[in-house]
């Protein structure tokens, strides 16, 4: 069985990480994928807190057992069949850094894919949000310009159609008479 699991930022739609993971992937394996995959630093303690379709939480795993289990005993399908279908998986424990990743169901197994694997990207890593970084989605209606509708993208054809007023060219007539 392969699971499909779509990682998401809280109240942001311009970023989306998918992957297809084996049912005997380790949380530990998809976490070394993601974390490869976004940047994540690589010195930091990590936590999956596990919630059920309810959205309570279920159990928390980490690299230390914290009564549900370790990351890298714990699998996908494990997680999966005790009815855990999303996770708040801490990357940085310390700052309380987070995505949500969601189990979407099973799909079918590719030959020859190596899981977890990422199947889809959108958008930058976390860390430019936390920059600043604003996707074109996320940004106001009113901050929204479509090109075809601004005018002031032509701005090639502009340059030709404007006079210039302010300078003003002078001659000196007697420039040439002292040769």
């Amino acid at each position: 069985m392969v699971l499909k699991y779509r990682v998401s930022l809280p109240g942001i739609k311009g970023f989306a990480r998918v992957y297809e993971a084996s049912e005997s992937s380790t949380l530990y394996a998809f976490h070394k994928q993601m974390r490869a995959d976004m940047d994540f630093p690589q010195d930091q303690m990590v936590l999956f807190k596990a919630m059920d379709g309810d959205g309570k939480v279920s159990a928390r795993y980490g690299i230390f057992d914290l009564g549900a289990g370790t990351i890298d005993s714990v699998t996908l399908g494990q997680t999966w069949k005790k009815g855990e279908v999303s996770f708040l998986y801490f990357y940085d424990t310390v700052n309380a850094k987070s995505v949500i990743v969601t189990c979407e169901g099973e799909v079918e197994p590719r030959p020859g894919v190596v899981y977890p694997v990422l199947v889809e990207a959108k958008g930058p890593n976390p860390i430019e949000f936390e920059n600043g970084y604003v996707a074109f989605e996320d940004l106001p209606d009113e901050k929204k310009k479509s090109p075809e509708s601004d005018d002031d993208w032509d701005d090639d054809d502009d340059a030709d159609d404007v006079r210039d007023d302010d300078t003003e060219e002078i001659y000196d007539e007697n420039e040439n008479d002292g040769d």
